[in-house]
């Protein structure tokens, strides 16, 4: 079987990146850590890999805005890199902060391709309802099934952390967009698969919006965080539940056996 390499992108403020190695590794890719300023230099890089991930934590102390400086970076330095790489059918995960660089810089939901010339946000990531800090675990459904990482009708339960994960469109238009043509990968639920106010929806997110994919399948965004939960012990009722399951593997084992099959 063919190896699958992963690049894991960091940046000033990514604190997520060692995690998501090992969640790769488990899932058995070949994973390298490399600074944003590398890739700036050789972004022939990316040619040498078939999986992209951009890991969460505070990229540039989150300063303007979250995840800004960092989808700066990629738009005006990465662009062409990028595009290419999704291009040519290869795989590209943001995680928390990551997705709230994708959004920003227009890769995601990638309506038009993003990127280039000059991309037209059509969502934005912002600040949460509770206007605070928000650190629980949720429940998210799939809502497409075309997205490559997601195993369609299975509900899962991830941790989320962050202050800014209120995913946001910019006009009834756009989220109809997102509906209709299958971008949302995950929604925020309660145990039982229904919508809700807050805390199951814990940031006021648009018809409850926990991830975003683009018209491909092979770009997925999402706030929760899947590297926090790859063993069953991660899970906070593990002893008395006899939870077996870790439902964060299965979005990094998905994206490996995908590239295995088709790349």
């Amino acid at each position: 079987m063919a190896q699958v390499n992963a690049i894991i992108l960091r940046a000033a403020g990514i604190n997520c990146d060692l995690e998501t190695q090992y969640a790769l590794e488990l899932a058995g890719a070949a994973v390298k850590r490399v600074h944003i300023n590398q890739m700036v230099d050789r972004p022939a890089m990316f040619g040498e890999y078939q999986i992209l991930v951009i890991p969460g934590g505070f990229s540039y102390g989150d300063d303007v805005a979250a995840g800004r400086i960092l989808a700066n970076q990629i738009i005006h330095h990465l662009a062409g890199a990028i595009r290419k790489f999704i291009d040519a059918g290869k795989v590209v995960l943001g995680i928390c902060n990551g997705f709230q660089a994708l959004v920003k810089a227009g890769v995601l939901p990638g309506f038009d391709g993003g990127l280039e010339p000059v991309p037209q946000q059509q969502v934005t990531i912002t600040y949460n309802d509770s206007g605070k800090f928000e650190d629980r675990w949720v429940y998210l459904d799939s809502g497409t099934d075309r997205c490559i990482f997601i195993t369609p009708g299975r509900r899962i339960y991830l941790p989320i952390a962050h202050g800014e994960g209120k995913v946001v469109c910019k006009n009834e238009s756009v989220l109809e967009k997102l509906k209709n043509e299958g971008h949302i990968a995950f929604r925020y639920v309660d145990k039982n698969g229904n919508c809700g106010g807050f805390p199951v929806n814990p940031n006021g997110s648009q018809d409850s919006i926990a991830g975003l994919t683009d018209k491909t399948g092979r770009v997925l965004g999402l706030m929760p965080h899947p590297e926090r939960f790859i063993r069953h012990t991660q899970h906070p009722h593990w002893t008395r539940l006899n939870y077996e399951c870790s439902d964060g593997r299965m979005i990094f084992e998905n994206a490996v056996k995908y590239v295995q099959k088709n790349l």
